[in-house]
């Protein structure tokens, strides 16, 4: 099969390779996917960069779409032409989504609705899959207020529509360049926050309350909203990045004082119910065609590089997707 791998950490016209690989078997609970696109996220490129290979030679990307081909034993064989979504393709095992197949446990190879572009369905596995889980875990969201930080990126874009969807009042950050995106995601007010004070605004967008709850891309620099009194007793911070790679620091008097709560989550690391949860209101919405996409970058596996380089630049508005054909 055609496959992009990279064998060390380096820069992406340095180390990623396109060429052939033995095309995988469906081994005892696995399914085969005839894969047509794959997504790129920061964590693909990060990973590349700077994790260094656990195995000899890696194909990078955990999110991808396409076709069940084959099935190993234990595995219902009626799945076989299935259309399908997968999740953690690259997640602690060596060979991911930017090659025309990948094997995978079925659990991972989600059914994708007809009608359903196999760009979008890679597009879901990270960006989709964060921003639901980040709204699942505030729980009952209705007529409350939300911050989401960095609506202008692909899981604040999701997250906005989904909690928008639950009937909650949506304040985001974007930058100038973004801010379309996210008031096309449905946000009831975006706050430049290259040029505005996010704590004063929200506090002035809440008659001086703070929002109910938060969902977070960067605690690093929320960390500081926070401590300036953004959000309301007993509010809510869900938070899955952070731009600092070490420890934040956070002022505990504000969390105590106002009974703040923090929950931090790593996606690929969900609890079965939670994903079995976010996996289920995904499905509905893709169903019901009530989600907007936004394919911000298309590339061939040929041009994985270049992929690759346009997340790691951060100038395209929307997802990034390689497609295998």
């Amino acid at each position: 099969m055609k496959a992009a791998w990279y064998e060390r950490n380096g820069a992406p016209r340095e180390v990623l390779r396109v060429g052939e690989m033995p095309t995988p078997i469906a081994e005892p609970g696995e399914v085969r996917v005839r894969l047509h696109a794959s997504g790129v996220n920061p964590s693909d490129v990060k990973s590349r960069r700077n994790r260094p290979p656990g195995a000899a030679r890696i194909i990078p990307h955990s999110d991808g779409a396409g076709i069940i081909d084959a099935v190993g034993s234990g595995v219902d064989h009626g799945r076989i032409g299935q259309r399908v979504w997968v999740w953690n393709g690259q997640w602690r095992r060596p060979f991911g989504t930017a090659a025309e197949w990948i094997s995978l446990p079925e659990a991972q190879a989600v059914p994708l609705p007809e009608g359903v572009d196999f760009s979008i369905g890679a597009c879901l596995g990270i960006p989709a899959l964060t921003a639901i889980h980040a709204v699942n875990l505030h729980g009952d969201i209705r007529g409350k207020t939300l911050i989401v930080i960095g609506a202008g990126s692909a899981v604040g874009h999701y997250a906005v529509q989904i909690a928008k969807m639950r009937g909650a009042r949506v304040i985001s950050t974007a930058s100038t360049a973004r801010a379309p995106h996210a008031r096309s995601a449905g946000a009831d007010f975006v706050i430049d926050y290259k040029a505005k004070d996010v704590a004063a605004t929200v506090k002035g967008l809440t008659a001086g309350k703070g929002a109910d709850g938060l969902i977070d891309m960067d605690f690093y620099s929320t960390a500081a909203i926070i401590s300036n009194g953004a959000l309301a007793p007993h509010g809510k911070i869900v938070c899955y990045g952070s731009s600092l790679a070490g420890d934040v620091p956070v002022s505990f008097p504000t969390m105590l004082w106002s009974s703040l709560t923090l929950q931090v989550f790593l996606v690929y690391e969900l609890l079965p119910a939670e994903r079995e949860a976010a996996v289920s209101g995904l499905t509905e919405m893709l169903e019901k065609n009530s989600l907007k996409h936004l394919i911000g970058g298309r590339y061939g596996l040929d041009e994985i590089a270049k992929a690759h380089e346009a997340v790691e630049k951060g100038e395209v508005v929307g997802n990034v997707v390689v497609e295998i054909g």
